[in-house]
């Protein structure tokens, strides 16, 4: 990557699966980010994480990753919380954990049942370590029944958490569209997470001209599909979401046979200085 810092002076960077795995950091990723501000670049921390960037902060401060390796993050959260005003003073059901409340903070939105429920804010699933998308197939019909709208703050499927992977809203939200049920996106791979981070960049830096700008990211269906609909180059993380010692050449050859514009410049295991 060293080689790509003065190339490309803004890194959008993925935080799950190239900055740590949900349990600890991964070293030479933090070394690398923090080599690029070093040598004048600017770090945006771009996420799907349902939260707010000040509580995505505090959770990286908490795995060891400080201001030295970043400038900002934006988060999917903050988009979420944008798509939801339309819903303030209305009923809605909450899906997801309750530490991810947060986000309709300053929105006067009551949490009802899905009977009551206006629309639907899908979030995750409520105990993610031991559910998967199956045991909401029954929640999931009755709301497509009454064609409820859902928001889903967090497009990822999976992520790896450890030495395993967890569903993400995602999943639900996949499977509530394929029973008819309207879903808005916020987050990876759609345009408005994207629009929010150059927006910041250009706040931060005085602009945020797309030649300069290289998204890093290791989950196809959002890093990479979101970097190749918006026109950034790429560079792609193998060893993210990925089975375990997969060939980034073998994986950089699967994507692009499904996401043929991604721009991927390069195909890494791993996030590196060198």
């Amino acid at each position: 990557m060293k080689d790509l810092s003065a190339r490309y002076p803004i890194w959008l960077c993925d935080i799950w699966g190239v900055v740590h795995n949900g349990v600890a950091h991964f070293p030479h990723a933090l070394d690398a980010l923090q080599r690029h501000r070093g040598s004048g670049g600017f770090v945006v921390l771009l996420t799907n994480a349902p939260r707010s960037a000040a509580r995505v902060a505090a959770h990286l401060a908490h795995l060891g990753v400080t201001k030295d390796h970043y400038d900002l993050i934006v988060t999917s959260g903050d988009v979420t919380h944008e798509l939801m005003k339309p819903y303030d003073g209305h009923r809605i059901y909450y899906l997801g954990p309750e530490r991810d409340l947060a986000v309709l903070d300053d929105l006067s939105i009551e949490k009802s049942s899905p009977q009551q429920a206006e629309a639907i804010l899908c979030v995750g699933l409520v105990r993610d370590d031991t559910e998967t998308p199956e045991d909401y197939a029954g929640l999931l019909s009755e709301l497509a029944r009454r064609r409820l709208p859902m928001i889903c703050a967090n497009p990822d499927k999976v992520v790896r958490r450890g030495s395993r992977l967890v569903y993400c809203a995602g999943a639900l939200a996949e499977r509530y569209a394929a029973l008819g049920g309207p879903v808005s996106m916020a987050g990876k791979p759609y345009g408005p997470i994207y629009d929010l981070a150059l927006e910041q960049v250009a706040k931060a830096r005085g602009s945020a001209r797309i030649h300069d700008i290289l998204a890093i990211g290791d989950g196809p269906e959002t890093d990479i599909k979101g970097a190749a609909d918006y026109g950034l180059d790429i560079v792609l993380i193998a060893g993210g979401i990925s089975e375990e010692g997969i060939d980034p050449a073998r994986l950089k050859a699967e994507i692009l046979a499904t996401i043929p514009a991604a721009r991927i410049i390069r195909a890494l295991p791993r996030l590196a200085w060198t």
